[in-house]
């Protein structure tokens, strides 16, 4: 190698060794996670399943009526949610049933005092934390004048609007 494009051909060789070699090792170091293509497919459907049955529960029965669930955020009636809530999402094609958890509570805002607030409605096993939920929602306009007993220091009951948004929040969980 006596001329100069010798010598060039020799530092492009190098450099693109070098290049090829750092790339080898960028690679080479990423950590790889391996997650199925349908990890979160059974997470979609449960949650479809839960704002299924949530929508059912507040589909009133004929014009201008109440819904079920309105009625049931209105008495804080957990023995109602549960039995209409679990028949709605543990029912199956077959003859076997399916095993769905759930803890459901109800959000509400006091506009007077500007306070945010939850109480438990109702549930058939109790979050630990291993468990992985999914969260459902769904509003619900409620009479403060027919609740036993109303939300805690809402100043709203008796008043000329009674009416206030809740929203209904259900985890639910397969085992």
């Amino acid at each position: 190698m006596v001329n100069c494009e010798g010598q060039l051909y020799t530092m492009e060789g190098i450099a693109a060794a070098i290049l090829m070699v750092f790339t080898m090792y960028l690679v080479m170091s990423t950590a790889t996670t391996y997650t199925p293509g349908d990890a979160h497919i059974s997470d979609m459907q449960l949650e479809q399943l839960g704002n299924d049955a949530l929508l059912m529960m507040s589909t009133p029965g004929s014009l201008g009526a109440e819904s079920p669930l309105q009625n049931i955020t209105e008495t804080n009636n957990a023995s109602a949610f549960n039995t209409m809530f679990l028949n709605y999402v543990n029912n199956k094609t077959g003859s076997a049933t399916d095993n769905l958890h759930y803890t459901a509570s109800v959000a509400y805002y006091d506009i007077y005092n500007k306070t945010t607030g939850s109480l438990p409605l109702a549930s058939n096993r109790n979050l630990s934390g291993v468990e992985h939920p999914v969260r459902v929602t769904e509003w619900v306009l409620v009479n403060t004048t027919k609740m036993h007993p109303p939300f805690p220091g809402d100043t709203s009951y008796g008043t000329n609007d009674p009416y206030r948004a809740a929203l209904v929040e259900v985890f639910l969980w397969r085992d």
